[in-house]
């Protein structure tokens, strides 16, 4: 083992280290057992490294690391190894791998002044080597490539496929809609998408003859963190009794935007491109037989994942006409992605831990807009997954008024809904809209996939 005086990223860079960024570390070059160490370990300690499902020459780890430059070695069947096809420069220690993490993903190469407490000699070109956008024979062995003919061939179809199919394609033979009146309390419209099992429902104005939104999730997220704002003038006497339209148009026209909706005869891809170009998560179909819209009638709440599901069963059993469903999901260009060695830095994961407390999942779920979180431990593997809609478990019972949002941690939040769950569907059918891909065997976080980021990816 190297000797710990090797000065650490957060050390040499003067990085807070509460600041980590996820990093893969490959080695794909076979061997019995495979370890990794480095400056970020101080050089005393072994990180077993684990083989890639399907690829059992091809050993990755995944360590969080802070921003700065590190310096890495490879531990192979009992010898010093380090990837000549990754950057890597000569000193005190023999050949060692190098990269650079910034905080900014544009901020300029380093110059040797600007590690000159790492005790290594290093030149001009290693530097140059070691912030670059590699594209070798790593990335050669471990990702088919997809050609940009293949690209532009299934996004046609499957933009073609798109355009000429209505809403009607996405209406079930049976099944319920839930629509709240807009005078009903917003207590007891949480309390009824609590004991229905739905994140959202469509709002009716009696008056006006119209449906005029939607009460979902992220409303009840947004109330919660105002009662929790001790300078609020919103009380919980204020939620038993104010309704939805008061909410809405008082305590919530900031986040108000126009009622978004589609037609039966509108094809999948203009209600795709309403959902992305407004960032929501359904579309209300409303059809109405007479030309002032008189007497609408609610018949579906189009989502990404319904249309989803329609591309899947037309190309099932002709699945060859898309060449992107040949290629595993991480060779396509879509989500976002724990970056390899070598790549630069990218948008990070949205993760939190378990002893994380409920006030900062709430707040990470509408700053990053995102629709669930992975929960994972210290080592960044998967535990659980925190979604937009187990907020509201904290209708039930009146829970949210009797538990402070700073104290209660996610975990507890979790096992607050188990008991909703097990009543419905499982917790993994429910969080549906983003895919998290793990790591086989630790189920380290690798990425994480949106149906927005599929669809944007479609249509271009």
């Amino acid at each position: 083992m190297f000797s710990p005086s090797v000065d650490s990223a957060r050390d040499a860079g003067g990085v807070a280290a509460a600041v980590l960024i996820p990093m893969r570390f490959v080695w794909p070059y076979g061997g019995r057992s495979v370890y990794l160490s480095g400056s970020f370990t101080r050089w005393s300690e072994l990180l077993q490294m684990s083989p890639v499902e399907g690829c059992p020459t091809v050993f990755q780890v995944i360590h969080s690391l802070a921003p700065g430059y590190h310096q890495y070695k490879f531990y192979v069947d009992g010898e010093w190894r380090h990837d000549e096809h990754q950057p890597c420069l000569s000193g005190e220690y023999g050949i060692v791998n190098t990269v650079f993490l910034a905080t900014d993903p544009f901020v300029p190469l380093l110059t040797p002044d600007t590690v000159s407490g790492s005790n290594m000699d290093v030149d001009n070109e290693a530097f140059r080597r070691m912030a670059r956008l590699t594209d070798g024979t790593l990335s050669n062995v471990l990702l088919p490539r997809i050609s940009d003919a293949d690209v532009q061939t299934s996004r046609q179809r499957i933009s073609s496929f798109l355009s000429s199919c209505t809403a009607y394609e996405l209406l079930p033979e049976s099944g319920k809609v839930v629509t709240l009146d807009v005078d009903l309390p917003v207590k007891q419209a949480f309390h009824i998408l609590h004991e229905q099992g739905i994140p959202m429902a469509p709002l009716w104005d009696i008056c006006k003859g119209q449906f005029v939104g939607v009460l979902s999730a992220l409303d009840f997220i947004l109330i919660l963190r105002e009662l929790g704002n001790h300078g609020s003038n919103l009380t919980e006497e204020e939620l038993e009794t104010h309704t939805i339209s008061a909410w809405k148009e008082g305590k919530w026209t900031a986040f108000t935007q126009g009622f978004i909706r589609a037609g039966p005869y509108d094809n999948l891809k203009e209600i795709a491109l309403k959902i992305l170009q407004n960032g929501i998560s359904t579309v209300p179909i409303i059809h109405s037989s007479s030309e002032d819209g008189s007497f609408p009638q609610l018949l579906h709440l189009a989502s990404l994942s319904g249309i989803l599901k329609c591309i899947c069963r037309y190309f099932r059993n002709c699945s060859s006409s898309l060449p992107i469903l040949q290629l595993p999901i991480c060779a396509i260009p879509v989500g976002t992605w724990v970056p390899k060695i070598g790549e630069p830095n990218c948008q990070p994961l949205a993760m939190l831990r378990p002893n994380a407390s409920l006030t900062s999942a709430l707040n990470l779920l509408v700053q990053a807009q995102v629709s669930s979180i992975p929960i994972v431990d210290d080592s960044d593997s998967l535990l659980d997954i925190y979604c937009r809609s187990d907020i509201t478990a904290l209708a039930k019972d009146r829970t949210y008024t009797h538990i402070n949002l700073d104290e209660m941690t996610v975990h507890q939040a979790l096992q607050l809904g188990q008991d909703f769950y097990s009543s419905f569907e499982p917790r993994s059918q429910r969080c549906v809209r983003r895919l998290v891909i793990v790591e086989a065997g630790s189920k380290r976080v690798e990425g994480i996939i949106s149906l927005s980021d599929i669809f944007k990816f479609f249509l271009g």
